[in-house]
């Protein structure tokens, strides 16, 4: 009889981390001459209704895999996403403060999204030359860069050979997907609340395993 070889699936090379980058779920709206709360000079809206439902959504979804840790942000959005996982899974979820948002300057706690619409002439530069640093007061591209990586790196390097899931926000998961493939900055920038991306991490090395999968929000 002829050997037959027949194609594999994927697997992790050994000693990797396996990242399940999870945006958080839609946040309430932003309103004129309206902040909300701050935390470390970031915005901390809470989830809106949707974005509850997308949580429990992401809860379903993953309830069944092999995760070993969850991790969240700052951030309270992040939280309340990660709660319906952390109970499926028993799991108590740690904080990586590396992970949080980009820090919007003048423009934190709601403004950003105001600006954004009204197309701002430091939107539209922020854009065009995929600097976060044109918004007044914000940390740059590479700040944002430069502490998302270290907050990956932290991570996959206390849990190899093991998946874990990490809600964090739009913004992180645009720099996460540059950085691991290479692309320009805002490349993957736009993720949908509620949607996963995966990362594998293996010492300084990152693969691009998925990019705001959103099969499970219907």
């Amino acid at each position: 009889m002829t050997k037959e070889y027949h194609q594999s699936d994927y697997l992790p090379p050994k000693g990797a981390a396996d990242l399940l980058l999870i945006r958080h779920g839609r946040t309430e709206a932003s309103r004129p001459g309206e902040s909300f709360p701050m935390v470390d000079g970031h915005g901390d809206p809470a989830l809106h209704p949707m974005g509850e439902e997308q949580a429990v959504l992401v809860g379903e979804r993953l309830k069944d895999d092999a995760i070993s840790a969850i991790y969240v942000t700052t951030l309270r959005r992040t939280h309340q996403t990660a709660a319906p996982l952390a109970r499926h899974l028993n799991l108590t979820p740690q904080v990586e403060p590396d992970l949080r948002e980009i820090r919007l300057g003048d423009w934190d706690g709601g403004e950003y999204r105001i600006k954004a619409a009204e197309k701002a002439p430091e939107f539209m530069r922020a854009i065009e030359r995929e600097e976060w640093g044109e918004i007044p007061n914000a940390e740059t591209t590479q700040q944002l860069h430069d502490r998302v990586r270290a907050g990956l790196l932290r991570i996959a390097t206390a849990h190899p050979d093991e998946r874990v899931a990490v809600v964090v926000h739009g913004g992180v998961i645009g720099a996460a997907m540059s950085i691991a493939s290479g692309a320009r900055p805002f490349h993957f920038n736009g993720a949908n609340n509620g949607s996963i991306s995966r990362l594998v991490i293996l010492g300084d090395t990152m693969w691009v395993k998925g990019f705001n999968d959103c099969t499970h929000l219907g």
